[in-house]
């Protein structure tokens, strides 16, 4: 005989008085997670070379990222010659940029031959764009309707954590003031994966009534490393699905819109939308 399915079978069952009407209750999903999209870099080969900057560190990187269905960003704060200016750029020096090779924590923002400011991006899908300050990046974001979720940058260390007190004052000043000002209508969390500029951001954020900015950060969930061209993001499936059952409020992945599509079909299923 051809198998009933379940519905059929529960709907007999209850006819025939064999079941109660009403079964246990069903534990609810949790609510769907909002996806901060992260732009990727090389893990493998030569990543200097191979890298295409394709951070969202510009207004172009950011509407790329809210059309690829992202609520937030992940995005990378460097700190200028002696923390005159908070910048947004991932890697240590100015590699990809126009202009000589240097490292940013060696430059000024505004001033000598070799500073910092009109540089632009010279390879990758934002070529041609420049370097913004962190204010500018943060107004944006805003704009675009995304949350922010920043890394400061361990390269920042040589002013955050200078031993000259005025330096490091302005530095931490550069950082933090903007966030102060836009964090009452702005999410913004942050964070840094050098031991010591995290616990003087901790304690320096606690200061200023901040400390609601270092919790509730997106959680990583792909497995795929990032390489250039990039990989397919199917691989990354399995991964998405057991992070999906933790529950997370917020997560990030390099790959936004494919996440995306995959989440919305788990809307009912793994998670409530």
């Amino acid at each position: 005989m051809r198998p009933k399915s379940a519905g059929v079978v529960a709907a007999l069952l209850v006819t025939a008085g064999m079941v109660p009407l009403s079964g246990p209750a069903v534990a609810a999903l949790p609510a769907c997670p909002e996806v901060y999209g992260h732009g990727g870099y090389p893990a493998s080969g030569d990543t200097v070379a191979l890298d295409q900057v394709r951070q969202p560190h510009h207004p172009r990187g950011l509407q790329a990222q809210s059309g690829w269905g992202a609520d937030g960003v992940e995005a990378d704060v460097q700190l200028t010659r002696d923390g005159t200016k908070a910048v947004m750029w991932h890697n240590t020096t100015t590699g990809k940029l126009t202009g000589s090779n240097n490292k940013i924590t060696e430059l000024w923002w505004a001033t000598g031959g070799t500073m910092l400011s009109g540089r632009t991006i010279e390879v990758g899908p934002y070529a041609g764009e420049t370097v913004y300050t962190l204010r500018e990046w943060l107004n944006s974001a805003k704009a675009n309707g995304l949350n922010a979720y920043l890394e400061v940058k361990g390269d920042a260390r040589q002013s955050l954590l200078h031993s000259d007190a005025a330096i490091k004052a302005r530095a931490w000043s550069e950082l933090l003031a903007p966030v102060q000002e836009r964090y009452a209508g702005q999410a913004i969390t942050m964070y840094s994966n050098d031991t010591a500029v995290a616990a003087e951001l901790n304690t320096r954020a606690a200061a200023l009534g901040l400390s609601s900015v270092l919790v509730n950060r997106p959680k990583w969930t792909d497995s795929v490393a990032w390489q250039e061209p990039p990989l397919p993001a199917f691989g990354n499936e399995a991964k998405w699905a057991s992070v999906l059952a933790t529950g997370p409020s917020r997560v990030f992945t390099s790959y936004p819109r494919e996440y995306r599509v995959w989440l919305t079909s788990q809307a009912g299923v793994g998670c409530s939308a």
